[in-house]
């Protein structure tokens, strides 16, 4: 079977409709129904129900979907397998969001090398979508994300608990968004909340969907935006950055996304540490301030 077709298919699944699928994958809709109308031929069976919800999954299209993962789950891992370098035994390929990659996966990365040195990493960044169809066609090892979506074969267990502050670089900033204010989308679940708190918010002069660049341009331009604390917690310090007293506080989970099926020890070891960090995190940041510098002290 064309590897295409399955990878085509998997498209489908993760975008959940014809046209989504047809963008990500920079075709024509005409050609996705192609695709998709010569695997159903090949299999003798149908896969998807069309209608104005989008694309859904037949019992037999469900069944279908663990065998055209495993399909392409194979050819990379063959490709990865043919192009790993000598003195190495494995790859393993972590994607996450960019603010994930922060104080987290990078404290997570040498812990992960150290443990198995035997495994070349390849570290990428990408938003929610993109990580989860490199997850479903097997591209993708192990996915770290703030909105996972629900699949057939993959696993998700949550990190740790994310808390998105809103800083200022003014001390004396309200707690509503004033001019100068960027809004990070941090996902659908974010924007709901926000528009609860703020709802004659009109909306901001600047969007931005990674929270690395609005922090960035708030630094070197002013203003203020919502952040991960764990992210501004040593720009406060600095008092580079404020927190805005009275604003409101939102909570976000982050999450490990895995294969259920990968059984390998180095897939096993890497989201161990990633619970182990995340662990250490959570008491540090439950921890009293006046705790944390007498522990500084003492070492």
């Amino acid at each position: 079977m064309d590897t295409e077709l399955a990878r085509t298919f998997l498209t489908v699944v993760t975008a959940g409709n014809f046209i989504a699928a047809a963008e990500r994958l920079h075709v024509s809709q005409s050609t996705v129904s192609t695709r998709i109308h010569t695997l159903e031929e090949q299999l003798g069976c149908t896969l998807f129900v069309r209608n104005k919800a989008g694309a859904t999954l037949t019992p037999a299209g469900r069944q279908f979907q663990r065998h055209a993962s495993a399909l392409v789950r194979t050819v990379e891992q063959a490709r990865h397998d043919v192009g790993i370098p000598k003195g190495f035994s494995g790859t393993l390929v972590i994607g996450g969001r960019i603010g994930l990659w922060e104080e987290y996966l990078l404290r997570w990365l040498p812990l992960m090398q150290a443990a198995n040195p035997e495994i070349m990493v390849r570290a990428e960044s990408a938003l929610e979508p993109e990580i989860m169809q490199g997850l479903v066609e097997g591209r993708i090892d192990i996915g770290v994300m703030y909105t996972p979506q629900s699949r057939p074969g993959l696993k998700v267990e949550q990190l740790f608990e994310e808390r998105l502050i809103l800083v200022s670089t003014d001390p004396k900033s309200g707690p509503e968004p004033q001019p100068g204010y960027v809004y990070v989308d941090w996902g659908p679940e974010f924007y709901a909340r926000h528009s609860a708190f703020f709802p004659h918010f009109t909306g901001p002069s600047l969007t931005a969907n990674i929270g690395w660049l609005g922090l960035q341009h708030v630094l070197d331009n002013g203003g203020s935006g919502f952040f991960a604390r764990r992210i501004v917690e040593p720009l406060l310090k600095t008092r580079r950055l404020h927190a805005v007293a009275g604003a409101p506080e939102f909570s976000m989970p982050a999450y490990v996304v895995y294969p259920i099926d990968r059984q390998d020890d180095h897939v096993s070891s890497a989201i161990a540490l990633m619970h182990r960090i995340a662990d250490v995190q959570a008491r540090d940041a439950a921890e009293p301030p006046s705790m944390k510098r007498g522990a500084r002290k003492r070492h």
